[in-house]
């Protein structure tokens, strides 16, 4: 739960990077997070994988002015513009970073975990291919994302609570406020260089998004509630579908906030 997606960080720190917000260092050390090492494999004229800080380097060189986010989902490639290749790998991963600039590529984060759950060793490769250069799909401004994650959270919330569902109650309020202590302990929403209102949205998707996972018996802390059979877990999930798509249509307007006021300052 409230797990920030890779392609995230990759995104917003890649872009204070490439906007001289960030430091090459920093934005390093905000994209690995708990991670071990990050690599980014199959980048043009790189004939092995790179580290992070030589890879971003040379996206920069490739023609790379910003990055943008696809949060897809069976049946929504949220963020997704093609070819079909890149949508699948996407897909299977449920996140990707997308370039903007004259150089047209995806970044699809591939995982691999070692070790004891005390020694994790996480180590991330980043898969390099070419993309359509088109409009993402389904992605809203922030005006729209902001308007419907209130409607989301307002509606969602009123109907678990008829239902019983603990996602409605103490535990998630319980779950909710952990996580917001540990924002403010430090952790950043979003990178330097993004507007006010892409933190304020990117926050209450998180929460709605958590909502949601609580809800539905995702979260170590979440109980069932009452609903407990199969058609009221059924029911539950057709309730908080469209909530979910919600949340990860905002999240990806939040970090591809940056892209899109460049644009307009541009045009």
């Amino acid at each position: 739960m409230l797990q920030e997606p890779r392609s995230g960080r990759m995104a917003a720190w890649g872009n204070a990077l490439l906007g001289g917000f960030a430091s090459p260092d920093e934005a390093v050390e905000e994209i690995v997070g708990g991670d071990s090492v990050h690599r980014i494999e199959g980048l043009p004229g790189e004939q092995a994988p790179v580290g992070l800080s030589l890879g971003l380097g040379r996206l920069r060189a490739l023609g790379v002015t910003g990055f943008r986010v696809a949060l897809p989902a069976p049946g929504h490639p949220l963020g997704l513009s093609g070819p079909s290749e890149f949508n699948a790998r996407a897909l299977a991963a449920q996140e990707a970073v997308i370039s903007v600039g004259r150089a047209a590529l995806g970044l699809v984060p591939q995982v691999t975990e070692t070790g004891s759950r005390q020694d994790r060793h996480v180590e991330v490769v980043w898969q390099c291919l070419g993309v359509r250069d088109a409009p993402p799909a389904d992605v809203p401004s922030l005006g729209e994302a902001e308007r419907e994650l209130a409607e989301a959270l307002r509606d969602a919330t009123a109907a678990l609570a008829k239902l019983d569902v603990s996602g409605a109650g103490p535990a998630a309020q319980a779950a909710l406020d952990a996580y917001r202590a540990r924002a403010e302990r430090g952790r950043e929403v979003l990178a330097p260089g993004y507007p006010a209102r892409a933190a304020r949205v990117l926050e209450l998707a998180q929460r709605v998004a958590a909502l949601t996972s609580i809800a539905q018996g995702r979260d170590d802390s979440a109980e069932h509630g009452t609903a407990v059979s199969a058609s009221q877990i059924a029911a539950r999930a057709e309730l908080l579908r469209p909530v979910e798509r919600t949340a990860r249509r905002a999240q990806v307007a939040a970090y591809n906030a940056y892209v899109e006021e460049a644009e307009r300052r541009r045009g």
